[in-house]
């Protein structure tokens, strides 16, 4: 199945930027919002990356004009009725998700395939709410999109084989280096990087190096671009917070929980960059 036009529900960070690499892929692209207001904030968003990528010589003001007539951006859902992709960036809500692909279901073309963006949700749930569950999988995007390689291709029970291998070749098609994954709460990435990052904490609290050593000594031992404080500050305490709560409901497995010190500074309002201070704090 050859993918021609893209719908992306929502323009926040992560929504904006799918929608920036579809378009510039040379796809058609819609952008849905729920209201105008939130929907101008976001293709502001994608406007000043694509700026900022001429600004840098990464991108020619011709290929950005380009780009940008190729996107547009929609406040109802009957925008999206032609779109052979449809790939969800909201609020990481199950219960919101599943809503949004049930209402959508009906008004789309019946060969089209929704996606989920999720980090940490189970793709099964929301392929059963979304009425086309041999359609539906989870396209794992990472932060920030336009610069991030990865995409998670995840499957479940139901896909179709032809619905997984048109959204493999999707991701190629955009500039990405997928990699294929089943559907277990965290992925491939997330279950493997949320505990490496709660144990830090943990190094922490035990009193093993303070946060200046142990985020030195993942850099310069294991060759890590950035230490654990530092990603987990970029990230945010509290999304991974979130996350971890979901993937050790999933699982009930120790390596999951929360540390207490994780909870406290969530709780303080301690995010990381988005606040001003996490285990390091920002010149806001």
């Amino acid at each position: 199945m050859e993918i021609k036009k893209v719908g992306v529900l929502g323009c926040g960070l992560m929504g904006a930027g799918i929608a920036e690499v579809c378009a510039k892929a040379g796809l058609a692209t819609v952008v849905r919002e729920v209201d105008q207001g939130v929907l101008d904030k976001g293709m502001a968003r994608i406007e000043r990356s694509l700026a900022r990528a001429v600004e840098k010589g990464k991108l020619e003001r011709e290929d950005r004009d380009a780009t940008w007539g190729r996107l547009s951006g929609a406040i109802e859902d009957v925008d999206l009725t032609d779109c052979d992709l449809i790939i969800e960036a909201i609020v990481e809500n199950v219960e919101e998700k599943s809503r949004t692909f049930a209402a959508l279901n009906d008004g789309v073309q019946e060969s089209a395939l929704f996606a989920s963006n999720t980090s940490s949700l189970t793709i099964t749930e929301l392929a059963m709410a979304s009425g086309r569950p041999d359609r539906f999988l989870g396209l794992h995007f990472f932060n920030p999109v336009p610069v991030m390689k990865l995409v998670e291709v995840v499957r479940t029970l139901m896909t179709s084989d032809v619905a997984f291998d048109s959204a493999f070749e999707f991701s190629r098609v955009i500039g990405k280096e997928p990699v294929a994954a089943n559907d277990n709460s965290g992925f491939i990435v997330n279950r493997l990087l949320v505990p490496y990052l709660l144990d830090a904490i943990r190094a922490l609290e035990n009193g093993v190096g303070t946060v200046e050593d142990i985020d030195r000594g993942m850099q310069l031992g294991c060759g890590h671009p950035m230490g654990p404080f530092t990603l987990l500050d970029f990230v945010g305490l509290d999304t991974t917070y979130y996350i971890a709560n979901i993937m050790f409901e999933e699982y009930r497995e120790s390596r999951f929980a929360p540390p207490p010190m994780l909870k406290k500074m969530v709780l303080a309002g301690r995010y990381g960059r988005k606040s001003g201070h996490g285990f390091y704090e920002y010149k806001r």
